[in-house]
């Protein structure tokens, strides 16, 4: 499918430089079957104007880059982006990303260029990352006529996948850090929020090696696994 097949409603049109750019974005590839510690990941964390995946804005992104089964720190990623329309919430509570923030942010075509050109062909994961994954896509549509395409994993599925004794309900990222000992530098920071999601994921690569889940194929059809064993027990 081309990467204009999407219509860009309610905007200005691109400019050349910004369809040249668009065009030369990556596809992503096959990553199902590669090695786990062989794969380039982008960790991603949102913050948002709210919870509302169709009214809601993407107001920040930051995201760190796992690569040979460590955070490379040299490949980081923060945007603040520009919202004009963009009303203050009680959300600004918690991600403190007040009007003057959000009036000094970057063009979000510029950032969410800049964002898939970073990601390249590369999954990505997250916590929670239906979410993330859903106002990606929509910012990515609205923004650029840009189809998401790059597959994402869930890092709060995959911990308590391989942690079955660990009895969390409901378990946040706080709840997981905490669980492993980890820290964030400062929570409801897109880019803190992307290290330590990063620094989980990798605790728990590591115990998906153990059990003997060496790629992403793996994991996912055990994830395919215990979704359904859940959803059997909630129905009883």
């Amino acid at each position: 499918m081309s990467l204009f097949a999407w219509l860009r409603p309610n905007h200005s049109p691109l400019t050349d430089i910004q369809r040249q750019r668009l065009a030369q974005l990556a596809a992503p590839v096959d990553w199902h079957d590669h090695n786990l510690r062989a794969q380039r990941w982008v960790v991603l964390d949102l913050e948002t104007s709210g919870l509302n995946l169709n009214r809601d804005q993407v107001l920040s992104i930051g995201a760190v880059v796992i690569e040979d089964g460590a955070i490379d720190f040299a490949q980081q990623f923060e945007r603040t982006l520009h919202q004009p329309d963009h009303k203050t919430s009680p959300s600004v509570l918690l991600h403190g990303l007040g009007p003057s923030a959000i009036a000094a942010g970057c063009d979000p075509v510029d950032a969410l260029l800049d964002f898939m050109d970073f990601v390249g062909d590369s999954p990505l994961l997250a916590f929670h990352a239906s979410f993330d994954q859903r106002m990606l896509a929509r910012a990515l549509k609205d923004n650029l006529g840009y189809k998401l395409q790059h597959g994402f994993l869930d890092v709060a599925e995959l911990a308590p996948l391989l942690n079955p004794a660990v009895v969390l309900r409901d378990a946040g990222l706080d709840d997981w850090t905490a669980c492993f000992g980890l820290q964030a530098a400062e929570r409801h920071h897109a880019s803190a929020d992307a290290l330590v999601t990063a620094e989980l994921a990798l605790i728990l690569f590591s115990q998906a090696r153990r059990q003997g889940l060496d790629s992403p194929l793996q994991l996912e059809q055990r994830l395919g696994n215990w979704r359904r064993r859940r959803q059997m027990s909630h129905s009883f």
